[in-house]
């Protein structure tokens, strides 16, 4: 699936993200609890240097808690980086956010002037509503459509924390084909961006193998089929998404798939594990690996066929020709 979700503002928000590094003491990146690693931005990881990372898997009711703590291990077992899990409806609990960021810039707290905190996060991921938590009032614009916040903005949060506000950034080139689906089933892109029978049939072929009970009680099937397709054209029958002649409608039940996943209407759901990146990561080194070689290959083919053998014939004699003009040159100046 081609993914056309690259706003101009958000090519100015990472140039700005840039910029800006330089007056923070700490990077706070908000992930999806169900695809950290997909809602995770390479760009934050190529630049912080190193600046301690709170990583805040965000959204944790939403996700299986069982692989958010594998994630939690994974995450913190990189440099500098530090995590918590959050739900919005915990205000209380997203707090602890404010005294983490004091403890991990001990240094800076003790002086007299404020810890400078960057907060980044993708689109849809909760970090405007994170942010009117933290800062006990409204401050930050919050919304179920992807890319509310549009320009940096600086916060006091009290306590000594200022908090640099940045919008939410997707990156030009999405590495991992199976991150972009992941993206656009959690909600992160605009419906306008993605296609839903794509994004939904790659759903529906995770769903009914990573939670098999979750999906056959959710749609009231007796027995879970074995492909995505057989799956839809069942829930469909179950939901009434059926159009004129009996025939499926594919559209309507992937619009309704996708939509109770982005609730939790499906109960709490991970669309991606640790092992399961890893064995990704590996198919794309290889793949990288083997275009890398049949690139080398078409270019040593071209440059040693691009001659036929009456061409080579000629370019041979031309070579001796000089070979010979040079060797009377030199034995003319003796």
């Amino acid at each position: 699936m081609a993914l056309q979700w690259f706003p101009g503002h958000m090519h100015k928000a990472l140039k700005e993200i840039k910029e800006s590094l330089n007056q923070v003491d700490i990077l706070i990146e908000v992930l999806d609890a169900r695809i950290p690693y997909s809602s995770e931005n390479p760009e934050i990881a190529k630049i912080r240097g190193d600046k301690p990372c709170l990583k805040i898997l965000n959204k944790f009711d939403l996700a299986d808690p069982d692989i958010t703590r594998q994630w939690q291990e994974e995450l913190e077992s990189q440099r500098g980086v530090f995590t918590i899990t959050n739900t919005s409806d915990k205000p209380a609990e997203s707090k602890q956010i404010l005294s983490l960021l004091r403890e991990h810039c001990a240094d800076k707290n003790a002086s007299v002037k404020s810890v400078n905190a960057m907060i980044t996060g993708i689109p849809n991921v909760g970090k405007s509503t994170l942010i009117n938590i933290l800062a006990d009032r409204i401050i930050a614009k919050t919304g179920n459509e992807p890319a509310v916040t549009k320009g940096q903005q600086r916060i006091n949060l009290g306590s000594g924390i200022v908090l640099y506000d940045t919008p939410g950034v997707l990156w030009p080139k999405i590495e991992n084909p199976n991150s972009i689906y992941r993206l656009a089933a959690s909600g992160a892109v605009k419906n306008t961006a993605m296609e839903f029978d794509d994004v939904g049939f790659f759903a529906a072929d995770y769903l009914i193998k990573a939670y098999p009970e979750a999906m056959k009680a959710r749609f009231k099937l007796d027995d879970l089929p074995d492909t995505e397709l057989e799956f839809l054209e069942a829930a469909a029958k179950r939901r009434g998404a059926i159009m004129s002649g009996g025939r499926v409608n594919l559209h309507k039940i992937c619009e309704v798939l996708l939509s109770e996943l982005q609730s939790g209407k499906l109960g709490r759901v991970s669309l991606e594990t640790p092992a399961m990146i890893a064995s990704e990561k590996a198919e794309m080194a290889a793949e990288a690996e083997r275009k890398a070689a049949a690139k080398a290959k078409r270019k040593q083919r071209f440059k040693e066929g691009s001659l036929t053998p009456d061409k080579a014939a000629r370019k041979e004699k031309r070579t001796e020709k000089r070979q010979a003009q040079s060797k009377r040159m030199k034995q003319g100046r003796r």
